[in-house]
């Protein structure tokens, strides 16, 4: 069904938040979702308000702590082949190599990627459910192979973002601008789980967009890895994915992505307990059964259950 909208091109990331704060308007960067998204009925935008011009929006620079600043235009085959961060940060630089085709990385922006929606196909297609504006999760009782297995309810999508498991685990910050002004928002505190927020997956608020993505120079070196489970070899969604980094200092940071709402950290304690190295075996499956003690899957995913302990036995034993 055709939807007629305004096309509005932003000159610079304040202009693009002052028209943004008007009712209807929506950012466009990459659009790889976002145009799907109009085409299904999930928005009906009165305005695109086109982020491609802003000055430096898809910068990528050196932070004076060694760290990583990236603006949300910047392409996911632009971030993943940048020195400093194939250099210092590999885990999000194989993060953003793992998602979907090459053509699609070349246009999909980190900012867009962040704040995708999920792709659970109820609400994708417009069935009654929580997500839009329903009294019930007919995946519960249906098709719900793809879906969560930790944090869940009573919605119990997986965020898609492959990026988002990599910076959860890189400690990054996302820096938000809106016309009444800016904010910093740890990564672990982007998303918002569905018994928290139905209508949307981050704290957001209307009117607000993504200006950048910093890495600090904390998270930089060591031992990192990005791993992703899919159904098909290539060019799809993780059915379970985790980011694993062991920093210079020993700080261990486990990520699961796929299984849950949001990045799901794994507990402190188990990451405390892979950091003390020398590990074998039955050490890593223990630990890596207790990691999973709360996943509770649906009817047709436990199968994520088992992908998820694979991944984790695989990153603590390159990790310890």
């Amino acid at each position: 069904m055709t939807h007629p909208f305004r096309y509005s091109p932003a000159s610079s990331i304040d202009d693009a938040a002052q028209q943004l704060a008007r009712a209807g308007a929506v950012s466009l960067g990459g659009g790889t979702d976002l145009l799907v998204a109009i085409e299904e009925g999930l928005v009906r935008p009165e305005t695109l308000v086109d982020l491609r011009g802003v000055d430096g929006g898809d910068a990528i620079e050196e932070t004076d702590d060694g760290g990583v600043r990236i603006g949300a235009m910047a392409r996911l085959a632009d971030i993943a082949s940048h020195s400093i961060v194939r250099g210092r940060f590999p885990v999000l630089a194989e993060a953003c190599d793992a998602v979907a085709t090459p053509a699609l990385r070349n246009m999909a922006t980190i900012g867009g990627n962040l704040c995708q929606r999920p792709r659970c196909w109820y609400f994708r297609r417009g069935i009654s459910c929580y997500k839009n504006g329903g009294s019930e999760c007919p995946a519960v009782g249906g098709e719900n192979q793809y879906l969560a297995i930790l944090d869940g309810g009573p919605c119990y999508i997986v965020h898609p973002s492959d990026p988002a498991v990599a910076l959860t685990a890189l400690d990054a910050v996302v820096e938000v601008v809106a016309a009444t002004g800016r904010r910093r928002i740890p990564m672990s505190e982007f998303y918002l789980l569905p018994s928290e927020r139905l209508d949307g997956e981050t704290v957001l608020e209307a009117g607000e967009l993504i200006e950048a993505v910093v890495v600090p120079g904390a998270s930089a070196g060591g031992v990192q890895h990005y791993h992703k489970l899919m159904q098909r070899e290539a060019w799809d969604f993780a059915l379970a994915s985790i980011a694993a980094c062991k920093r210079p200092n020993g700080d261990i940071r486990l990520v699961l992505g796929g299984v849950a709402p949001r990045p799901w950290r794994v507990n402190s304690s188990v990451e405390e307990d892979v950091s003390s190295g020398g590990l074998d075996e039955d050490a890593i499956a223990t630990l890596a059964e207790r990691a999973l003690y709360d996943a509770k899957p649906l009817s047709n995913n436990g199968y994520k259950v088992d992908l998820a302990a694979s991944l984790l036995r695989q990153a603590m034993t390159e990790l310890s």
